[in-house]
């Protein structure tokens, strides 16, 4: 399939998809596919135009984002699996599960919320599309990737943020912005009958606690974790902290 997105795959034991936010890739993940690796099927996946898969056209929405994933898991013959999303990912992991319910036995959704077009954005979509024109993929990866971290460009994580962000596309990072733009999951959140994990940075700047509540209110089963003087990127932060909530929902029940 010409459209299969490129992956890191390595371990053994029950699938474990783990899909990155804007400006991210599958070297996001290099802390968790060593964490998980002994007991899961870990596959970290590049979206279109991200990551090691920048020579894929990204689609202009988060359900194109989600029928990739699906054709890339179709071609690896993966059955039930867990689905972690960050960000924009955690979207896309929402998508994938309103396509296909039965095929998620667990979701996470970290530092994300059910609504592309936050209410109370910093600045309106299309003002942010107009950056990206106007100052370029790097300048706007070094203003954004900074908001992530509560160091900012101190940290330890920045970095790896600046390294993968660079491997983007200008057409997947503008994409992007229209697919979020388009999205809204709200009215999927009921359907999700998955144990679900909402996970968070107590610092993140990039989404309100309100759309954490959002995803509280509008999924059944949901256990929510929030992790002390970490930002939106807590797993590139303090990646010991975001194991050991990971590890207290996944070694928890399947759905029945």
């Amino acid at each position: 399939m010409p459209d299969t997105l490129t992956i890191t795959r390595t371990g053994n034991g029950p699938p474990l998809v783990l899909v990155h936010g804007y400006f991210g890739g599958a070297g996001h993940w290099t802390a968790e596919i060593a964490h998980f690796r002994d007991r899961y099927d870990v596959i970290a996946v590049n979206l279109a135009g991200f990551g090691d898969s920048a020579h894929l056209t990204a689609p202009e929405s988060i359900s194109g984002h989600a029928a990739l994933v699906w054709e890339t898991l179709d071609g690896l013959d993966i059955g039930p699996a867990a689905l972690l999303g960050h960000s924009m990912g955690g979207m896309v992991v929402q998508e994938m599960t309103a396509q296909a319910p039965a095929r998620v036995a667990k979701l996470i959704l970290y530092g994300t919320g059910p609504v592309g077009n936050l209410p109370g954005r910093f600045e309106p979509i299309e003002t942010s599309r107009q950056r990206l024109k106007a100052d370029g993929l790097e300048a706007t990866l070094r203003r954004i990737a900074a908001t992530w971290l509560v160091d900012g460009q101190k940290s330890v994580g920045y970095a790896r943020c600046i390294a993968e962000g660079l491997k983007a596309t200008d057409q997947a990072a503008l994409a992007a912005l229209t697919a979020w733009q388009g999205w809204n999951g709200t009215n999927n959140l009921p359907a999700i009958t998955a144990p679900t994990l909402i996970i968070r940075g107590q610092h993140d700047r990039s989404y309100p606690f309100a759309q954490a509540q959002a995803l509280l209110d509008g999924i059944s089963k949901t256990t929510l974790e929030i992790l002390s003087e970490c930002g939106h990127a807590a797993h590139l932060e303090k990646p010991a902290l975001f194991h050991a909530a990971l590890d207290r929902f996944l070694n928890g029940p399947v759905a029945a």
